[in-house]
């Protein structure tokens, strides 16, 4: 493949906790990179930059100094500014020691820096409802991207490149009432993305028919490549016996003898319900809960802080984990006696993915691309049918073929999402748009 250069935004990517899309877009950088294909990061630090290389990696490394926190008047003259483009400088990786926790930092070769890019823009859009324009600023060993990847729903655009835009899902329109998000300049972004971008790119079937009915985008113009996941490198080396030990040593869990629901506690996760059919299966295997609080989280964690309140033996059955380490987290998908995420509305749904692609029996639901995720390798169920849920988790817990054959049919299933199945579509994309 002929060599070009590829800029993926880092705005999820700097996040010290990291996120679904985080996840993504470190996939999308690696996979680019075993395309041959040079990958950039795009980074918006809050620290001030400048032409000096050394000054922008300090800024994308370190936190933010006394001027990452402008005035009242600064960011006002930075959104005005927004309107006629925002500039980024190169930064090359050379003399600051970057943090090796988690996925730190991603696999790029070359590095840009906007100051406050992500925010101003955002606020820009708001002003002005045009995308702001990003432009690169190369130098005699950066070269300015050929293709600018954002991915996710953002108001930005890079200018001489070609701009693939990846849209998860619509879900903030499909399902207004699960997020806080201002639904107005949601769909003003999605309009604004759809009408500019050279293509987009998708996570399933599902929400390439959700584009197309509300955006009116052309099937043409949409790819769906689904999603593949990246393991902690050697987790899936380990012996089951070493991953036993180490969840008997730090939880006190035993071998498959738990279910486990993880992911930020939101609404959209429909862990209430999981939570109600769960104390109404009357099972014994305790119920694992891994996931930082999100948004509108209260009424999920309600019926559970009660129950934790007293002091019957539901509460010694439910462990409440935040957030976790990769690897740590990846013991406890791998250690699980089933995965139990039947949430609302998906994309996509990585746990599922990883879950199978672990060994682990999944119960997931019946909604939006869950289906397409799991074929006939999961428990499926109506999501807002606790009694279906119950019933689920209760054929979980007592059937050992019915697990068996599970994970089984699970191991198939996630080969067709692969890295290897993954590069392909990716490698087909990048072909049909005449980059490669």
């Amino acid at each position: 493949m002929s060599k070009i250069t590829a800029c993926v935004d880092g705005r999820d990517l700097s996040l010290a906790e990291g996120s679904g899309i985080a996840t993504y877009g470190r996939n999308l950088l690696t996979t680019l990179s075993s395309l041959g294909i040079e990958t950039q990061v795009l980074y918006g630090p809050q620290s001030p930059v400048s032409r000096e290389s050394l000054i922008n990696e300090i800024a994308l490394v370190g936190p933010a100094s006394n001027g990452g926190h402008p005035t009242a008047l600064k960011r006002r003259v930075r959104i005005a500014r927004a309107r006629f483009g925002l500039p980024a400088w190169p930064v090359r990786r050379e003399h600051v020691i970057w943090p090796r926790d988690g996925a730190v930092p991603p696999q790029a070769g070359m590095f840009w820096a906007s100051q406050d890019l992500y925010r101003t823009g955002y606020r820009s859009f708001v002003k002005t409802g045009q995308l702001t324009e990003v432009k690169f600023k190369p130098s005699a060993d950066i070269p300015r991207p050929d293709v600018c990847h954002w991915t996710s729903t953002m108001p930005f655009h890079g200018k001489g490149a070609v701009n693939i835009y990846t849209l998860h899902d619509l879900i903030p329109l499909l399902l207004p009432h699960l997020s806080l998000s201002d639904k107005t300049q949601y769909l003003r972004t999605c309009r604004a993305i759809a009408a500019k971008a050279d293509h987009i790119v998708v996570g399933s079937e599902s929400a390439k028919t959700d584009i197309m009915a509300i955006l009116g985008v052309e099937p043409e113009r949409i790819t769906n490549t689904y999603h593949a996941i990246e393991l902690p490198r050697g987790h899936m080396d380990r012996p089951d016996a070493e991953v036993a030990r180490e969840l008997e040593g730090a939880f006190g869990l035993e071998w498959k003898g738990y279910f486990l629901h993880y992911g930020t506690i939101e609404p959209r996760k429909n862990l209430g319900r999981t939570i109600e059919a769960y104390l109404a299966s009357g099972v014994d295997t305790p119920l694992v809960i891994a996931g930082g609080d999100g948004w509108l989280f209260q009424p999920e964690v309600a019926l559970l802080n009660q129950v934790q309140e007293g002091d019957g033996s539901a509460s010694k059955r439910i462990l409440k984990l935040k957030y976790l380490p990769a690897g740590v987290l990846a013991s406890l998908v791998r250690g699980a006696k089933a995965l139990l995420f039947p949430s609302l509305y998906e994309g996509f749904g990585l746990p599922v993915l990883e879950a199978m692609t672990m060994g682990t029996a999944v119960l997931t639901s019946t909604a939006g691309s869950l289906p397409e995720v799991a074929g006939d390798a999961a428990v499926l169920v109506d999501p807002y049918d606790v009694d279906a849920l119950r019933a689920g988790i209760v054929a979980l817990d007592q059937d050992d073929d019915l697990r068996t054959a599970l994970v089984e049919r699970g191991k198939l299933q996630a080969a067709a999402f692969s890295p290897a199945a993954y590069q392909a579509r990716v490698k087909g994309l990048y072909e049909k748009l005449g980059l490669v």
